[in-house]
């Protein structure tokens, strides 16, 4: 999974059209740290995946392969240091199907 990653946070950056150390820069991220994530040496922590996914323009889901809606919600609950882990998964779940519902219908995001 760390080498799938990788290339999906490569992916990313090039289609961002940012360099390495404009995507370190965006991220806060040290450049050898995004490197070694790229390259699949290092995991990625779920808070550098989330920066990632903010200067790139892409998700967390687009990022980590976590394609279901369950994939999401193990990727969420790894953020939390598996803290109270049963409510918290099954709160997000529900969250996470209903997200996916309006994703699937086309309505929009509010912010």
């Amino acid at each position: 999974m760390t080498t799938k990653v990788g290339i999906l946070v490569e992916r990313a950056r090039a289609n961002a059209g940012l360099s390495q150390r404009a995507l370190a820069d965006a991220t806060g991220i040290s450049q050898s740290t995004l490197s070694r994530i790229i390259s699949g040496d290092r995991v990625a922590k779920m808070p550098e995946v989330v920066a990632i996914a903010w200067a790139t323009g892409h998700t967390v889901a687009q990022l980590t392969g976590a394609r279901t809606v369950a994939d999401r919600v193990q990727c969420a609950a790894r953020a939390t240091n598996d803290s109270g882990m049963d409510r918290m998964r099954e709160a997000l779940l529900h969250f996470l199907e209903l997200d996916d519902y309006l994703d699937d219908q086309a309505v929009p995001a509010t912010i």
